[in-house]
C-alpha cells in the first residue's frame, strides 16, 4: 500500500503545481487586460490559449450577470475554483497519501 501512497503523493504535488501556474498565467491575464495589450503579440497570444479553456465556459456561465454589470466576472470565478480546488481536492490527495505510506 505505501506504493499507492507515493503516487497519490506524486499525483497530488503535480496537481497542486498545475493550479498553481494555472493561477498565476490568469492573473498575469487579468493585469494585462487593463492595458488594452497588443492582440498580436505572442505573449498575449500564449496567454488567452493557455487560459481560454477555464475562462470561456465560466463567461458563458456567468453571461447573464456579465451583461448587466459589464465587468467580466471570470476571472474572479476561475480563482475561486482554483483555491477551493488547491486546498479540498489537492489537500485530500496529500492526506490519503499520508495515511497509506
Amino acid at each position: 500500500m505505501f506504493i499507492l501512497g507515493y503516487i497519490l503523493d506524486g499525483l497530488a504535488a503535480i496537481l497542486g503545481l498545475a493550479l498553481t501556474v494555472l493561477y498565476w498565467l490568469i492573473l498575469i491575464r487579468a493585469l494585462i487586460s487593463w492595458v488594452n495589450p497588443d492582440p498580436n503579440n505572442p505573449i498575449v497570444q500564449f496567454l488567452r490559449r493557455a487560459t481560454d479553456p477555464v475562462l470561456e465556459p465560466l463567461r458563458h456561465i456567468l453571461a447573464p450577470l456579465t451583461y448587466r454589470i459589464h465587468i467580466d466576472l471570470s476571472f474572479l470565478a476561475a480563482f475561486f475554483i482554483i483555491v477551493f480546488l488547491q486546498r479540498s481536492l489537492v489537500g485530500v490527495l496529500f492526506h490519503l497519501a499520508r495515511m497509506l505510506k
